[in-house]
C-alpha cells in the first residue's frame, strides 16, 4: 500500500495485518460466532420439546377452527352430527334395502351408524391433513413453531367433533335395544388408538399435500374406494367367508376396518369376539405405533421445505 506525502514523494506503508478469519469456510465462520440457518430442522428430540411447548397453541388452535368451520351455515356445529346421520340414511337405504348387506347381520341399524361415524373419523383426519400446510401458508411464513402443529390441531379438532358426535351414536345404539355393559369402556382404548393412527396419516397427507397441490382433488376418490374395502355398510365376516384366504386378510387387516369392528365390538352385543380377526387389538396397536411415529419422522424430515417455494 502507497501514498503520495506533502513534497511529492511516495511512501510505501506497511501490508494490513491478517485477519484471524482468513481461510475459514462459511460453515467454519457460522460455528465460530454461534450462527445457525434460519428456520433449520432442530433434532428430533429438541422438535418433540417444542412441540409440547406448542401444545396449548395446538388445543386452541383446534378448538377456534371448530367453531369457526360451520360459522356461514344456519344450523352451524349441528352439521358436525347430520352429515354422518345422513350419509347413514342413503346408505341403508342403498346397501341395506335395495342391495340387502343387511342380511345375516343382527342390528343392522347401529352396525351401519357406527361404522360410518368411525369411518368419517379418518376420512376427515386425512381430509385435513392434506390441507393442513398448504392451505395455511401465511401462518407457516409469517411465524416460526413447529409446523407438525398444524396436522395435530387438524387431527384434534376432528377427535373434538367425533365425541360430540358420540352422544347421538350412542343414543342410537341405544334405542336400537343395546343396553351398556362393561365391553362399552373398550371404546375409550379403541378411540385413543385410531386418533394416533390418524394423526401420523394426516402428517404424511400434510407433507405430501405441501408439494402436491392436487391431492386434495383426488383424495375423495381414494377414500371412497377405502371405504367400500373397510365393512362399513356390510359385514367383511360374511362377505369373504367363501372368499381367498388372501382376500380375508388384506380385508382383515386394513387399519378402517380394524378401527370399526373393534368399536362395534365395544358397542353391539350381537358382534362377538369369534367374529373379529385375530389379534386384532395387536392390529389396532401395531398400526397405532407405526403409522402415528413413522408419519411424525416423515413429517419431520421435510420441517425446512414447508412454506418455501
Amino acid at each position: 500500500m502507497s501514498e503520495t506525502t506533502h513534497n511529492g514523494a511516495v511512501a510505501v506503508g506497511a501490508p494490513p495485518a491478517p485477519s484471524a478469519d482468513d481461510g475459514l469456510s462459511p460453515a467454519q465462520l457460522a460455528a465460530k460466532y454461534g450462527l445457525s440457518v434460519s428456520g433449520a430442522r432442530p433434532g428430533l428430540l429438541e422438535y418433540s420439546r417444542q412441540l409440547w411447548g406448542r401444545r396449548h397453541f395446538i388445543n386452541e388452535f383446534a378448538k377456534a377452527r371448530t367453531q369457526a368451520q360451520y360459522t356461514q351455515a344456519r344450523l352451524g356445529q349441528l352439521w358436525q352430527v347430520m352429515t354422518p346421520l345422513l350419509n347413514a340414511a342413503v346408505y341403508y337405504l342403498i346397501f341395506g334395502l335395495l342391495i340387502g348387506t343387511s342380511k345375516g347381520i343382527d342390528n343392522f341399524i347401529a352396525f351401519l351408524v357406527t361404522g360410518i361415524f368411525i369411518f368419517t373419523f379418518t376420512q376427515s383426519s386425512m381430509m385435513s391433513g392434506v390441507r393442513a400446510v398448504s392451505g395455511n401458508l401465511g401462518l407457516v411464513r409469517a411465524l416460526h413453531f413447529p409446523r407438525a402443529s398444524l396436522p395435530i390441531a387438524f387431527t384434534l379438532m376432528q377427535l373434538q367433533q367425533l365425541l360430540m358426535s358420540m352422544f347421538v351414536l350412542i343414543a342410537i345404539v341405544l334405542m336400537t335395544g343395546e343396553v351398556p355393559d362393561g365391553s362399552w369402556l373398550l371404546m375409550v382404548p379403541a378411540l385413543f388408538t385410531q386418533w394416533i393412527f390418524n394423526t401420523g396419516l394426516a402428517l404424511i397427507m400434510a407433507r405430501m399435500g405441501s408439494k402436491m397441490t392436487d391431492l386434495a382433488q383426488l383424495m375423495p376418490f381414494i377414500l371412497r374406494t377405502w371405504m367400500y374395502v373397510s365393512g362399513v355398510m356390510y359385514s367383511i365376516d360374511n362377505l369373504t367367508s367363501h372368499a381367498p384366504h388372501y382376500v380375508r386378510i388384506l380385508l382383515d387387516i386394513n387399519p378402517a376396518a380394524v378401527y370399526i369392528d373393534l368399536m362395534r365390538f365395544a358397542l353391539i352385543d350381537s358382534v362377538t369376539a369369534s367374529q373379529l380377526p385375530p389379534h386384532i387389538w395387536a392390529s389396532a396397536v401395531g398400526w397405532a405405533v407405526l403409522v402415528g411415529v413413522g408419519g411424525y419422522v416423515y413429517f419431520w424430515k421435510a420441517e425446512e421445505q414447508y412454506g418455501r417455494g
